[in-house]
C-alpha cells in the first residue's frame, strides 16, 4: 500500500492517507528509540542487526533564549517542513498520538506517507544544563520507510542554539527497497533545506 498522487495533495487526499493508516510498520521495541542520544543508537547492535541505517544533521541556527524559542515554534508550527518539494498540515499538533501525513513530491507524483508522534519532551536548565524542545514520529503502514525521526532544537550551556534531525529507518516497501541509495541522498537534503527553513523562520522573526 503506497499513497500516490499525480497533483499537490489536498486536505481530503491527506486526510484519507491518515485514515487508513492506522498501525505502526515497525517493531515496538524500538517505539521512542529515536529520542536517545545518537552515540546510544550507533551503540545498539539491534538496530543494524534488524537493518536500519542512522541518518543524523545537526546545524547551528542563533543564539540566546529568544532563538530558541523562536526556533521551537517553527518546530510546533512544521515550518522545518516548509519546502516547496515537501510539506506537512501546518496546523498538526506536535502531542504524543497524533497523527500526520509527510508529502514529498517524487518526480511526477507526490509521495504521502503517514506517521504518528510517539512523544514530546521538553527540558529546561533548571534541570540540566541545557534547554530543549523535541519530538519523535513513527512511521504507519503505507509509509515507504520503517522507523522513527526525531526533530528537536536545543539551547546548549553556551547559549547556543542548535536544529537537530535524528532518524533510524530501513526499507518498508519495494519501491523504497529498490531506490534506498537515492532515498538516503533524499533524507541528507531534506536535512539541509529544513535546516534553511529553520533559519529563515528565525531570521525573518528578528525585530
Amino acid at each position: 500500500m503506497v499513497f500516490l498522487s499525480w497533483t499537490r495533495p489536498s486536505p481530503e487526499d491527506w486526510k484519507s492517507c491518515i485514515d487508513r493508516s492506522d498501525t505502526f510498520n515497525y517493531d515496538a521495541k524500538y517505539r521512542g528509540a529515536s529520542s536517545k542520544p545518537l552515540s546510544c543508537l550507533k551503540q545498539d547492535k539491534g538496530l543494524s542487526k534488524d537493518g536500519f541505517f542512522l541518518n543524523h544533521t545537526r546545524v547551528l541556527v542563533g543564539s540566546g533564549l529568544d532563538t530558541y524559542e523562536k526556533g521551537k515554534t517553527a518546530l510546533q508550527a512544521w515550518r522545518h517542513f516548509g519546502l516547496d518539494w515537501a510539506f506537512v498540515d501546518p496546523k498538526t499538533r506536535t502531542q504524543v498520538g497524533e497523527k500526520f501525513c509527510v508529502c514529498v513530491k517524487e518526480f511526477l507524483p507526490w509521495v504521502m506517507m503517514p506517521l504518528k508522534v510517539v512523544y514530546v519532551d521538553e527540558k529546561r536548565r533548571s534541570e540540566q544544563p541545557k534547554t530543549s524542545f523535541s519530538f519523535g514520529g513513527g512511521t504507519l503502514q503505507g509509509h515507504l520507510l520503517a522507523g522513527e525521526e526525531r526533530f528537536s532544537i536545543e539551547l546548549d550551556e553556551n547559549n547556543q542554539v542548535w536544529y537537530e534531525i535524528l532518524s533510524f529507518s530501513k526499507p518498508a516497501d519495494v519501491l523504497s527497497f529498490v531506490g534506498y541509495p537515492y532515498v538516503k541522498l533524499r533524507q541528507k537534503y531534506f536535512a539541509q533545506q529544513s535546516a534553511n527553513a529553520v533559519l529563515k523562520h528565525v531570521n525573518a522573526s528578528q525585530p
